[in-house]
């Protein structure tokens, strides 16, 4: 049975991210708001756009494969620091990675990362873990675990929420920009919870019209 209590006695709501993804990183900044106005706690973990797509690499566009490739070093980092400092750092971290590479426009290189390193206060040689396979085995964990739980035809994010019987259900995404704020991320997250309890429900979708809203 999955963990469905946190120590506060909040709903918990698991996270998989890739901090190189810009809609990630919105519905990201939704949960922390869901988290000011429902009682709810966010468990961040690592996914990975690489690893996602390795065994198909060739099957993308040059500039895609070119942005997975470097997509391997933040994710490394990130699960790097978890190893080594715990998992309370992981979301923390996330956010400065993520307000740097995204809403500061850094871009994800290696600047921008040791910057998020210190905005939260952890050692910058976490920095060199980018270039190095040593947490390849917990990386891939992490991926699998948020995957297995969604299936293999979606990116991210990845969150799961309880269902009706307690079990957790996994969807990719809400994919929205920007991110709702207040009631508005409250209205949003009860929807999620209603279309987690709908027996065999399993997609809404439509063509994404406008970029995300860095604010």
């Amino acid at each position: 049975m999955p963990d469905n209590s946190t120590a506060a006695g909040k709903t918990p709501v698991d996270f998989w991210f890739d901090p190189l993804c810009p809609w990630a990183w919105m519905t990201s900044r939704w949960m922390l708001e869901v988290e000011k106005v429902r009682d709810v706690e966010v468990r961040w973990h690592v996914m990975s756009l690489s690893v996602l797509n390795e065994d198909r690499i060739d099957e993308l566009p040059e500039e895609y494969r070119e942005l997975l490739e470097k997509g391997w070093g933040p994710v490394r980092v990130v699960i790097a620091a978890q190893q080594k400092h715990g998992d309370e750092v992981v979301g923390p971290l996330y956010t400065a990675l993520g307000t740097r590479f995204h809403n500061q426009g850094e871009g994800a290189t290696r600047e921008a990362v040791v910057g998020a390193l210190q905005d939260v206060g952890l050692p910058v040689e976490l920095a060199d873990f980018a270039d190095s396979d040593v947490y390849d085995a917990e990386l891939r964990a992490s991926h699998k675990e948020g995957i297995d739980k969604v299936g293999q035809d979606v990116g991210t994010p990845v969150i799961a929420v309880p269902g009706a019987d307690g079990e957790q259900i996994a969807f990719f995404g809400p994919v929205v920009t920007p991110a709702p704020k207040g009631e508005a991320a409250a209205k949003l997250w009860d929807g999620t919870l209603l279309v987690a309890s709908t027996p065999g429900f399993y997609e809404i979708k439509r063509t994404r019209t406008q970029d995300p809203i860095f604010d």
